[in-house]
């Protein structure tokens, strides 16, 4: 296992303790749902997106000595001229624009998922708090992806 692959297995790791913490912290209910979540979910998510950052360098191959642990895949260095674009960085580039991965990889601290309105009504729902399910569904999909890849790239 690289030393990248190994950085990005210890934020998940780190990732999951806060998760089982926030668990612990709702089912004692000595503090307010919203306080929780404002608590746990930035630092959940910086964790998983470092596994993510790390998991990146591992993918494309980039050295990580000396340059800042990329957060998205535009953070990336080019490929060498005459290289294409890996075939899993084209999917992390497609996730990071629709759906969990670009929920998770949400730099502005939400806690909220985005409300839904229904067609021909003008009123929406309250937004519904980002909770441990959300996370760990992040979690689980990233380790996920991460042992899919793994394998592919095994394979070259």
């Amino acid at each position: 296992m690289s030393s990248a692959r190994g950085q990005a297995n210890q934020k998940l790791y780190l990732a999951r303790i806060l998760l089982t913490g926030w668990r612990d912290a709702l089912a004692a209910q000595q503090l307010p749902v919203q306080v929780l979540t404002e608590a746990f979910l930035p630092a959940i998510r910086q964790h998983l997106g470092d596994a993510y950052g790390w998991f990146l360098l591992e993918v494309s191959g980039s050295d990580a000595v000396g340059q800042p642990l990329p957060h998205n895949c535009g953070d990336l260095p080019a490929p060498a001229e005459g290289k294409v674009v890996a075939g899993e960085i084209r999917e992390f580039q497609q996730l990071e624009t629709t759906g969990w991965l670009a929920t998770m990889l949400q730099t502005d601290d939400a806690v909220s998922l985005p409300a839904t309105r229904s067609p021909g009504n003008l009123a929406s729902a309250a937004p519904n708090l980002i909770g441990p399910d959300d996370a760990e569904a992040w979690l689980e999909n990233l380790a996920v992806l991460f042992g899919r890849m793994s394998e592919s790239l095994d394979e070259y």
